[in-house]
């Protein structure tokens, strides 16, 4: 059988839920942490998942420990798959520990990120600074993602400290904010110490945040995904993902796996 440039495989099994949108995508967004990629490796990855990567994260501080002409390539190389490129929050509270800020500023627009991530999940940050971070960002062109939480092991979520962040948040400028989780996805905010969603956590936080559909949750693990899948649905946006695991969730967020089947549409719906 001669392969074709056109040829497509049909809908009902690229996508059998029939929800997943193209990018760029307000909604189901999938943000990735990138923990030290090398340029090839890096390529190769959006080369094989960019479609379905809208944000990736040059974790914690990584980035100024890159070779520079590395770490240009790399944010090139996402532009070019229409991903956003930021890098951890923790290198932002670096700067604000350290008064340096301004230079902060400098070098992410130099080297061609677009966005930032505001977070204080090991600094105290003031509210008023956290404000002036989030509109001075936008002053500079770049999207600002805010993250609500602490990375101390055993932290916990307040549902409506929460939401009053979030809301302020967005009145500042943040695009989404989101809920701390580590890359580790185990005893840090809505996960417990054996890494399992608490539930009621969940259900008490939807209820109270404005804007549901403007959170992003970090779930670095398999069973969070699938759980935050099947309680919020196929478009919730979901980050800290690892790189090997794009796929596999996007075929989750398409009922494509048997941990959400469900999301297919009975088979007697398709027209063969």
């Amino acid at each position: 059988m001669e392969i074709t440039a056109n040829l497509m495989w049909p809908l009902a099994l690229s996508d059998p839920s029939g929800r997943r949108s193209a990018k760029p995508r307000s909604q189901g967004v999938t943000m990735v942490i990138d923990k030290g990629l090398g340029r090839f490796a890096f390529e190769d990855l959006v080369a094989v998942a960019g479609a379905y990567i809208d944000i990736v994260k040059f974790g914690f501080g990584t980035s100024p420990l890159y070779p520079l002409e590395v770490l240009k390539n790399k944010i090139d190389a996402a532009k070019r798959f229409q991903i956003t490129v930021i890098p951890g929050g923790t290198l932002l509270e670096t700067a604000v520990a350290r008064d340096v800020v301004p230079a902060f500023f400098r070098q992410v627009l130099a080297l061609g990120f677009d966005g930032i991530e505001v977070s204080d999940g090991t600094i105290q940050l003031p509210r008023d600074r956290r404000d002036e971070l989030i509109r001075d960002a936008c002053a500079l062109g770049l999207r600002v993602f805010t993250e609500y939480g602490k990375k101390a092991f055993g932290s916990r979520i307040d549902a409506l400290e929460f939401a009053r962040t979030a809301e302020r948040d967005f009145l500042a400028g943040a695009e989404l904010v989101t809920v701390e989780a580590r890359e580790s996805g185990v005893g840090v905010g809505l996960f417990d110490e054996q890494g399992s969603c608490r539930e009621n956590d969940l259900r008490e936080m939807l209820q109270v945040v404005p804007s549901p559909e403007r959170i992003l949750w970090e779930a670095p693990q398999k069973e969070q995904q699938v759980s935050l899948i099947k309680t919020i649905g196929p478009e919730v946006n979901l980050g800290n993902i690892p790189v090997q695991d794009v796929l596999a969730l996007e075929t989750m967020r398409r009922g494509l796996r048997s941990d959400t089947f469900e999301l297919n549409q009975p088979y007697s719906d398709y027209v063969i």
